[in-house]
């Protein structure tokens, strides 16, 4: 039934539109698992990972149905901006549907009264930011009574996020490769995670919820529109294996258009991290 609500054609013509299914899909991911899953005493432990599952299963069908309409459209370019002109409605889909994963997961993380829901992502949030004392950070921020504490700056700061964040677009397009579709499990997981984020800046106030995505939406915007176009690139290379175009004019055009797509990405990636060490912790 889900698959039937948005078709990718009509995706791509209104992108936008593409935010109202992601806050659906997310949403309604959120509050299946809270109800059916919560009670249980094993599976209550995975409640993160079974809201992420949910929403992937959502959101499968139109990922899937929009690659195979991208790779369609692919033929012999004259550079890196038409091709980013060719797809960019299709990122732009996949963005707005990114977004509206963030903003429901967000608002859930602070309106539940447990944070129960979103356990493997603050376990991730911890470790990424005091992998020195996980247990702590986790049972503070569980309980939202942490605050949130300054991280080292400057060039060393920039090279370990670029590095940590070029290690996940690495994964992304060895997952899009292998199966396609299925990429779009890594980048609910981090939009999970972001609401995390955000909602831990936020100190689980709603009122302060604008301000929270403000503050992670002026590097994470471009860093996961890298991520988007690499998982493009690599799920156009993956749809014309399966169909059977390997060795053929067809599956070297996509190639091509697929190496373009992926270096924009890091370019894209590298500014993510300038702007997140450089301009956010200025104004944050």
């Amino acid at each position: 039934m889900f698959e039937m609500i948005v078709n990718p054609k009509k995706a791509e013509r209104r992108p936008w539109e593409m935010f109202f299914v992601g806050l659906f899909y997310a949403s309604l991911a959120v509050v299946l698992v809270n109800w059916v899953f919560a009670g249980d005493t094993v599976l209550s432990k995975y409640l993160g990972v079974l809201v992420v599952t949910f929403t992937v299963m959502f959101s499968l069908p139109f990922v899937y149905y929009t690659i195979r309409l991208e790779e369609k459209k692919v033929s012999p370019k004259t550079g890196s901006f038409s091709i980013i002109h060719e797809h960019k409605r299709a990122l732009l889909a996949f963005m707005w549907l990114f977004f509206g994963f963030v903003i429901a997961f967000s608002f859930w993380y602070i309106v539940l009264d447990s944070s129960a829901s979103f356990t493997a992502q603050i376990e991730t949030f911890c470790l990424i930011n005091r992998p020195s004392n996980v247990d702590q950070c986790v049972t503070e921020y569980g309980v939202n009574k942490a605050q949130l504490t300054g991280n080292v700056s400057g060039t060393g700061r920039l090279i370990s996020i670029f590095t940590n964040n070029l290690y996940v677009l690495i994964f992304t397009l060895i997952f899009s490769l292998l199966f396609g579709a299925g990429v779009i499990f890594i980048l609910a997981w981090n939009a999970s995670v972001i609401a995390a984020a955000i909602g831990i800046f936020a100190k689980s106030q709603l009122v302060a919820l604008p301000l929270g995505i403000a503050r992670y939406a002026l590097h994470g915007i471009p860093e996961i529109a890298a991520y988007f176009t690499v998982a493009l690139a690599g799920g156009m290379v993956s749809v014309a294996v399966i169909k059977h175009e390997l060795g053929t004019e067809k599956f070297w055009e996509v190639l091509e258009d697929s190496l373009h797509l992926i270096i924009i990405s890091i370019a894209v990636l590298f500014i993510a991290a300038l702007l997140e060490v450089y301009v956010t912790t200025l104004i944050f």
